[in-house]
């Protein structure tokens, strides 16, 4: 262990974000670069010696927590990469946007603040790209095998990754024009700078990692045609279907899905545009949807100078601590306040939108909305509530419904959907069709980054012993198990 006394002489520190003032003029990430430097190695010693570390299981990774909160505090950030990287392939992406359920199932979290697991590991990580301890790795030998994968994002890069270093050689498809998914259109640049994803993919080229961009499979390639090609195919493209709100005045302009808003932000600052197509500069603005994309939204809309940001949530406001049907160490739904939200903008809760007005030209102008309440289980309108916002950018961030369908891809291959309505898979991550696999969102539905790039790492296993018939490829998570989708 680290420090035997660490948690108890040590208080729970966190990265400092930089003031508002400051990070609303550009598109930097939010915290004060080096913040941790100093504050870390005591941190992580606050690891304690809990017997059975019950952050393994919060984590779906199987992350080696204790061990490299260890290596940490003594400072050795050599051994301390080497741990991280035996159960995640990209830590710079889970230590900035992982919502970590490893802290939460932190045993001192019970009667004190958890330890501060995410900012150790992207301080591992970090440190490790500076001090050059991530190098590629190439397989020693080739199997002679070929995959395809279908999709750039977490879950599609991770077994596209383990795929190629266990000496398959495997071409990534992705439809945008630039490698990432949603880690590089669906996160804001001020929450991860794509730099990291930049580097991560010139490793995997090095490592013999092929990419192919622009190519919709389904569209520009049949399922046919890949499966002549390969020998295997890893279907990884996500849930990117986004649910609707069909209420009156939905086809008003000015109404937009948020991946359809904010994935050209994101292409202004790959220099794309000067300006973003469509942009809440000097507009009232409002969010449907509380999650972690709204919030992208509403950051967005500050630094794009928006005149009012609102953001509005259908259930409740949550507590700020945990109730009695979410006690330890099950990941808690508390109010929380990320970023975005520090920046300005009101959040509204228990309403719901029942029709959006325009102008004369077809511009939505207004959103109207009343409050609800859960009744016998039924969520009802409360008469009288009824009020009117300005909004002359709405943006719809209330979640995905399952794979794209409209390409053909789930039709030409074939594919199965469980009742979920996502591909379906067996144990080992193949579909119904001999050869073809599925991993991440487009099988467990939406869910979070950690467990796209387990499912990524899992199903790989899966591939290499249907290529080779066995594997020594790691298999952190079963497709089944939903103990701690969040």
């Amino acid at each position: 262990m680290a420090d035997p006394k660490g948690f108890l002489t040590t208080p729970r520190e966190t990265a400092c974000t930089r003031p508002v003032a400051d990070r609303l003029k550009d598109w930097n990430e939010v915290y004060v670069p080096g913040s941790l430097l100093p504050i870390i190695s005591k941190q992580a010693g606050r690891c304690m010696d809990c017997g059975i570390p019950f952050c393994h299981n919060g984590c779906p990774l199987g992350n080696l927590i204790p061990e490299w909160n260890d290596f940490s505090y003594r400072e050795d950030w050599t051994a301390a990469s080497e741990r991280l990287h035996a159960t995640n392939n990209f830590p710079e992406f889970t230590g900035r946007l992982c919502p970590a359920p490893c802290e939460s199932a932190c045993v001192l979290g019970i009667n004190q603040p958890a330890v501060t697991i995410k900012n150790v590991e992207v301080s591992i990580i970090d440190k490790a790209w500076d001090n050059g301890d991530v190098t590629p790795q190439a397989p020693e030998r080739l199997s002679g095998k070929t995959a395809a994968v279908i999709g750039s994002g977490p879950a599609g890069l991770a077994a596209a990754q383990q795929l190629t270093r266990a000496g398959h050689t495997v071409v990534v498809y992705e439809r945008a024009d630039r490698i990432g998914g949603l880690l590089r259109y669906g996160i804001p640049e001020f929450k991860m700078e794509k730099v990291h994803i930049n580097r991560r993919i010139e490793q995997m080229r090095a490592e013999g990692t092929k990419f192919r961009t622009g190519i919709e499979v389904g569209r520009d390639i049949t399922a046919t045609d890949l499966r002549k090609r390969f020998d295997a195919v890893v279907i990884a493209a996500g849930a990117t279907v986004s649910r609707d709100l069909p209420v009156p005045g939905r086809e008003l302009n000015g109404i937009h899905f948020a991946m359809e808003y904010l994935p050209l932000a994101n292409k202004v600052q790959e220099g794309d545009f000067m300006a973003p197509p469509i942009t809440a500069e000097g507009k009232h603005v409002v969010v449907i949807g509380g999650g972690d994309t709204g919030a992208d939204c509403v950051g967005t809309a500050h630094r794009q100078g928006a005149a009012s940001v609102t953001q509005l949530e259908i259930m409740p406001k949550p507590g700020e601590d945990r109730n009695a049907n979410q006690p330890w160490p099950t990941f808690p739904m508390l109010y929380k306040v990320t970023s975005a939200h520090e920046e300005g903008g009101e959040r509204v809760y228990s309403v719901s939108t029942t029709h959006f007005e325009g102008d004369e030209d077809g511009n939505v102008q207004a959103l109207h909305l009343v409050e609800v309440a859960f009744e016998d289980g039924k969520l009802v309108q409360k008469p009288g509530t009824e009020r009117v916002l300005p909004a002359q950018l709405v943006t719809l961030a209330m979640g995905f419904t399952g794979t794209d369908q409209a390409n053909g891809l789930v039709q030409q291959f074939g594919l199965e959907l469980d009742a979920r309505g996502n591909i379906d898979r067996d144990a080992s991550y193949a579909t119904n069709v001999d050869g073809v696999f599925v991993a991440g969102d487009a099988g467990r539905g939406q869910s979070l980054i950690v467990w796209a790039i387990a499912e990524g790492r899992s199903a790989a296993r899966g591939v290499d012993r249907f290529l080779t018939g066995s594997s020594a490829l790691p298999y952190p998570v079963k497709p089944t198990d939903r103990s701690l989708t969040v």
